[in-house]
Parts: structure tokens; sequence; C-alpha cells
């Protein structure tokens, strides 16, 4: 204690001297801020419209953006009863012009069967399968293996 007393007194002046130039800093800046405020006025008074219609306009902008509709998305199991025995749509296959191999090709395809599996079940080769594959996606107008099992089942075409 003794020791912070001792160095208070040996350096009154500069912290005198100190406190007195804060205070003198401070009210130069208040002056400072006062000129401003009263030159600039009008300019401060129209950036607060601006600053306030900018917020305004954002708010309204997020708020009329919202949907108001809420989409509820419900997900419920559905049986569909299969008939016991499959009867392939035979009008449909000859409209869209697919060959026995090609109906082939699109059972084992529902079944999973790779590519190259599929060549050695049927006994052909692997480029003659994929040639049978693009044409069962273009005359079914899909663009993947999973597409074209799900709307040759949809079509009747398949199991």
């Amino acid at each position: 204690m003794k020791i912070n007393k001792n160095i208070l007194l040996n350096n009154k002046a500069n912290i005198i001297y100190g406190i007195s130039l804060a205070f003198l800093l401070f009210f130069l800046k208040w002056l400072e801020l006062r000129f401003i405020i009263f030159s600039h006025s009008y300019e401060i008074y129209i950036g607060l419209i601006a600053v306030l219609f900018t917020a305004l306009g954002i708010w309204l902008a997020l708020k009329l953006s919202k949907p108001k509709i809420e989409t509820v998305i419900i997900e419920k199991e559905i049986y569909i009863e299969k008939p016991e025995t499959f009867v392939p749509n035979t009008s449909l296959i000859s409209e869209l012009e697919l060959s026995k191999r090609e109906l082939e090709v699109l059972a084992l395809l529902a079944k999973g069967s790779s590519n190259q599996e599929i060549a050695s079940q049927l006994f052909v080769s692997l480029s003659t399968v994929k040639a049978h594959n693009q044409n069962l996606f273009e005359k079914l107008d899909v663009k993947r293996r999973i597409q074209a099992v799900e709307k040759a089942k949809r079509l009747n075409i398949i199991p």
C-alpha cells in the first residue's frame, strides 16, 4: 500500500496532466460532433431516412417472399394387389416394337442383373447387351436402368 501511495505522489503532476488532456480531448471531440451535427444536419436526416427505408424494404421483401402455403408430406403404405398370373400388354409391346431379346434383357434388368451377368445368361457379348440396353432406353424414353424397369412394370410389359 505504501509503495502505491509513493508512486501516486511522485507522479501526481503526470496523472493530473494526463486527466486534463483526456478531458480536453473529450471536449474537442464533443465540439467537433456538435459542429458536424449542426452544419450537416440535413444530410444526416436524409441518411437516417434512407437507412430506415432500406431496413423497412428488406423486412417487407422477406415478409412477402415467404410462402403462405405450408406443404406437408405424409407417407403412407399403399397395398396394391397384383393378379396371380401376369398378362403382358402385347399391344403395347408391338407398338413399342420391343423384340423378344430386348424383353429378355429387360426382365433380367428387373431382377437386378449386371450387364456382364445378362451377357453370360443369354450367351451374347457384353457390347450386344449394351446395345439392347440403349435400344430399350430409347424405345421406353428413359435414361437409366431403374427408370426403364419402373416404366416397364407400370406399363405391364414385365411382371
